[in-house]
């Protein structure tokens, strides 16, 4: 007799850990029976996991840290266990913005976030008028980080507008947006259907960006301990599996399901192999770890990254970055990480936190089994956070 979780989703490709778990029997292998509620919205998706409908969720990484500081929706203590991905954004403008910018001799690097932005700044017409799936989203973060750097001041020349990922194509042939950051695969259905060119991948602003979480309230945690380690140890082993190449065909046709992502394999494997078709012409570009979902410690919890998502917050909302801070650190959860997953052999990192942007190479870390290896992860300004500094 398996127990039953009600886990919400929103139709990505990097929601495939928990599709996968449920999929292939991480879940099963556990006594868990994982009934996956898609969900048309972010706010819907977090409301009804506030409210206690949902158990455990597919999230954007901000969101638990802003629903712990009370924005937006019911305040709610939250808990991150695990990360489900890093990277898999796009940017992506309209063809005649694109034109427009290419005219400008924008270089074809696919990883040049500094010419393509200040190229952006100089064409677009002002105000810039952005999608994002979500206020509370790290599409949002590295936007504001992005184009502010490059001196685009917000709300004066840069409107942030809320688009489900679904409807991004839509909006933008609808000349509601000049732009969007999204995860994939609707970036690229933009593309597909002529209204959008993918312009600069997510990563080329933050080379390891956290993008979705496994998210639960902070009470069902601490009361349903066991539950939740068997979810998390499935999610786990999904995560692994996704993390094989071998594996990527099979992940893209169970994802194109129609109770999923009801959109083609050959589109979601985009994704998993990091190889973008980014305009009508069908030229293609390659990301580096266009979308993790394991390596380099892809599945950490790392807090160091939850305060800086709360920084970005705090400036932006006016609230005390001190108190932010602390409720983020509150957020994240590697001691939980470190409980459920080392009696597995997990090589653990020796740290929770970390300077965050510090590494341009791959590089060796201390860690409990000594294998592990961080990096690159620097911000495209060459930045780095610490998340101690005053």
């Amino acid at each position: 007799m398996s127990d039953t979780l009600e886990i919400g989703y929103i139709p990505l490709v990097d929601a495939a850990p928990l599709i996968i778990a449920a999929e292939i029997g991480f879940a099963a292998e556990e006594g868990l029976s994982l009934v996956l509620r898609r969900e048309p919205s972010w706010s819907s998706l977090r409301d009804k996991l506030a409210l206690g409908t949902l158990h455990a969720a597919h999230m954007l990484s901000p969101l638990p840290v802003a629903m712990s500081m009370g924005l937006g929706g019911l305040p709610t203590p939250m808990a991150v266990p695990l990360v489900l991905s890093v990277n898999g954004t796009v940017v992506g403008v309209s063809p005649d913005l694109a034109a427009a910018m290419r005219q400008r001799g924008i270089s074809g690097d696919f990883m040049a976030a500094a010419s393509v932005g200040r190229a952006l700044i100089e064409t677009a017409s002002l105000p810039l008028r952005v999608g994002v799936p979500f206020p509370f989203s790290m599409h949002a973060e590295l936007l504001y980080y992005w184009l502010g750097t490059l001196g685009l001041q917000a709300p004066q020349q840069l409107l942030v507008r809320t688009v489900p990922p679904p409807r991004m194509a839509e909006a933008m042939e609808a000349g509601e947006i000049d732009a969007f950051c999204v995860g994939e695969p609707w970036g690229s259905i933009a593309v597909g259907k002529g209204v959008a060119e993918i312009m600069l991948p997510g990563c080329a602003i933050w080379r390891f960006a956290p993008e979705k979480v496994l998210a639960m309230r902070r009470d069902w945690l601490e009361r349903e301990g066991g539950l939740a380690a068997r979810l998390v140890r499935a999610v786990w082993r999904a995560g692994r599996w996704l993390a094989d190449p071998a594996h990527h065909m099979a992940a893209s046709e169970i994802l194109a399901r129609q109770q999923y992502l009801d959109v083609a394999a050959e589109v979601i494997e985009r994704s998993f192999s990091g190889r973008l078709t980014v305009n009508a012409e069908a030229s293609a570009r390659r990301a580096p770890r266009f979308l993790a979902f394991a390596e380099a410690a892809a599945q950490f919890p790392w807090r160091s990254q939850a305060v800086w998502m709360a920084s970005r917050l705090a400036r932006r909302t006016g609230l005390d970055p001190d108190e932010a801070a602390l409720a983020a650190r509150a957020v994240y959860r590697p001691d939980v990480f470190r409980e459920l997953l080392g009696p597995l052999g997990v090589d653990l990192p020796g740290a929770s936190e970390k300077l965050e942007g510090a590494l341009q190479d791959e590089i060796p870390v201390a860690s409990s089994g000594g294998r592990l290896f961080l990096g690159p992860d620097c911000f495209f300004d060459g930045q780095i956070f610490d998340p101690n500094a005053p």
